[in-house]
């Protein structure tokens, strides 16, 4: 933003330094004056009955007024020179730790976020400020580099099936007895991956933008939706699904929660034992938060792994060999959506194998006709 010149902190420091010092000069000499100089006579008193001759000299207004005023004068004048060279050393100290500041702020605006101000000294408003803004640095320069992984992860999901295509088209065209028919099944498989991979970057974008109404929602409402829509999935992996807990109301999006539960639910089922897998899906009020919990059974998965699943296109190592890898977006849009309705996502190993991933929300109000907590 251009602005129109101006006078410097410092300049303005000074000045207010040497102003108050003056200030506080002019009213100690007004001091003198009201409480000493004002009941100095004006003339010499010729006390009856003496001879009329005084000893020594004796002090009048008149003849003190001379001698005070020069001297009130140079005082002042000295204030004003010592109160603007000592004000502009006081300014020049206080204000380096801004100039470090302001100096960091420049480098982040031209695109450097690995460097910190770290100010030393005691606590006080300017390393506060300082503190604050390397903090600052810290999650944007974290943020970007997690941008940078994301889009070069998602230019490479997406170049995958381009390639994969623009391969089927040319043997397609250059091999006359290739079976047609296969061509197209496997080019609208490949096509139907792009689509659905496109879908999920945009509803992660929408997520993170948090460009969304909020509704009043019950989970439980969204796990039985999301369990009876997987039912089939999970028939066909042997997988039981069971679905209990209480009513738990929330603000937020209907769709976004319901592809949040849905991609818990699917996470559950097809990241399961082989056979007689199982799923347990829960969700329970509490004093002010609400909770889904879903759990499945499955192979042995290391805390080290399972703080990573969350990141964009992250892949457990038995999930690249099933013919259910995904697109590896399921719990990175479940973490999204979590954060974007305020709450917390944790993911923790069961000891028998498996995951138990639990979603808190914030919990609303129980509405007159009981539908809420505490009824």
């Amino acid at each position: 933003m251009d602005r129109a010149p101006g006078l410097s902190v410092r300049v303005k420091l000074t000045l207010s330094y040497a102003g108050f010092l003056m200030l506080a000069g002019a009213l100690l000499l007004a001091a003198v004056w009201v409480f000493l100089l004002r009941y100095v006579p004006e003339r010499a008193l010729i006390i009856p009955g003496s001879t009329g001759t005084t000893h020594g000299v004796f002090p009048v207004r008149s003849n003190l007024l001379r001698v005070f005023a020069p001297r009130a004068a140079a005082v002042l004048a000295f204030l004003l020179v010592f109160g603007l060279g000592g004000g502009w050393l006081l300014a020049s100290r206080m204000l380096a730790p801004l100039t470090r500041i302001t100096d960091a702020t420049r480098r982040a605006t031209s695109g450097s976020l690995s460097h910190r101000i770290q100010l030393p000294g005691r606590k006080d408003e300017f390393r506060e400020l300082a503190d604050a803004f390397d903090t600052m640095l810290a999650r944007l320069e974290a943020h970007v580099a997690e941008q940078q992984r994301f889009a070069a992860n998602a230019s490479h999901e997406l170049r995958t099936p381009l390639a994969i295509s623009k391969a089927l088209l040319d043997v397609a065209r250059t091999d006359p007895a290739c079976d047609t028919g296969e061509v197209i099944d496997r080019l609208h498989a490949v096509n139907t991956r792009a689509i659905d991979l496109t879908e999920a970057l945009l509803l992660l974008g929408r997520a993170e933008r948090r460009s969304f109404t909020r509704e009043r929602v019950d989970l439980s409402l969204m796990a039985e939706e999301a369990t009876e829509t997987l039912l089939p999935l999970a028939e066909k992996h042997g997988v039981t699904v069971e679905t209990s807990g209480d009513i738990t109301p929330t603000l937020g999006s209907p769709a976004l929660l319901l592809q949040l539960t849905m991609n818990l639910v699917h996470n559950a089922i097809v990241h399961n034992l082989p056979e007689g897998g199982s799923v347990w899906v829960h969700t329970s009020v509490r004093p002010k938060t609400v909770v889904l919990t879903v759990e499945n059974t499955g192979e042995q998965v290391t805390p080290q792994l399972a703080s990573t699943l969350t990141e964009p296109f992250q892949r457990g190592t038995e999930r690249l060999h099933t013919d259910h890898a995904g697109l590896g977006l399921g719990l990175a849009i479940v973490k999204t959506i979590t954060h974007a309705h305020d709450g917390t996502l944790t993911l923790i190993p069961r000891p028998a194998g498996g995951l138990r991933i639990t979603v808190e929300l914030p919990a609303t109000a129980r509405t007159p006709d009981g539908d809420g907590p505490g009824n």
